[in-house]
């Protein structure tokens, strides 16, 4: 059992956001330890062309759609129930963000954000509730998988008001979801990223040097940090994992001590 410990083989995943930054980077690492893998974003053509070349090393589908809504969510759950009665696996990752001054940050940034981050990951659940319950049983649960973020634990400097109060609520409803759907053999956690490469965090992608330098490990996120978190908490692994939320940061979180002075 223990070489099989982190295979997915047989398993069927969905990733949202799965086309871009840290859901394609979950997308391949899901891809490569042997899932039958569908990723789904708002963008059609991106979606298609990037389920094509993770095809290359396995098996990815395309599913576009935009879970900024309920309906959203129900189109997307029902588009993969009918190619698949079972999920074993899914993953929340679309997300939003927005900064502006606190005196003029509009409503329309707070409603984006809270609607895609915190919203539709738990109608999303709802609606493939179905699913992951026909998948589960006591021996092999299901996975849910949210990705939250180190400023729902932590601030940044930044003042995306929206997007922290998300990320915070996501973990707290990661650890609210784990107590109801453990007892259908689901089990739910989450993922907290600090700084990765991505269209998301524009500062890590154009200046990771910089960056770094704030970053006890010395460096930014690489693509087989945050597979190796996914993986974990989708696999045979992660089965006693219930309700947590794992930051994967360099120690950004929790191992830097505070500058003299601040404590």
């Amino acid at each position: 059992m223990t070489k099989d410990l982190f295979s997915l083989e047989g398993r069927v995943a969905l990733v949202t956001g799965g086309s871009a930054g840290i859901g394609k980077m979950i997308a391949a690492g899901f891809v490569a330890r042997g899932a039958r893998v569908y990723i789904s974003s708002r963008k059609a053509e991106i979606c298609d062309a990037v389920a094509r070349e993770l095809s290359a090393s396995g098996e990815c589908v395309s599913l576009p759609q935009d879970i900024s809504t309920v309906d959203g969510c129900k189109a997307l759950a029902a588009a993969i129930t009918r190619r698949e009665p079972t999920l074993d696996i899914l993953v929340n990752n679309a997300g939003a963000a927005w900064n502006a001054p606190f005196d003029t940050f509009p409503e329309s940034g707070w409603d984006k954000v809270l609607d895609l981050n915190l919203k539709s990951p738990f109608f999303l659940v709802q609606a493939l509730h179905g699913a992951l319950k026909k998948a589960a049983s006591r021996g092999w649960p299901a996975k849910v998988i949210n990705i939250a973020s180190v400023d729902g634990i932590r601030l940044n400097p930044l003042e995306t008001y929206s997007y922290q109060a998300s990320k915070a609520g996501l973990i707290h409803l990661t650890q609210r979801m784990a107590a109801r759907l453990i007892k259908d053999n689901i089990c739910v956690n989450a993922i907290a990223p600090g700084p990765f490469a991505s269209n998301m965090n524009i500062f890590a992608r154009d200046q990771a040097d910089k960056v770094a330098r704030h970053i006890p490990a010395g460096r930014i996120g690489r693509d087989e940090d945050i597979q190796g978190a996914a993986v974990y908490l989708a696999s045979r692994a992660g089965d006693y994992a219930v309700g947590i939320a794992i930051a994967v940061d360099g120690g950004a979180t929790f191992a830097q001590p505070l500058e003299s002075g601040q404590g």
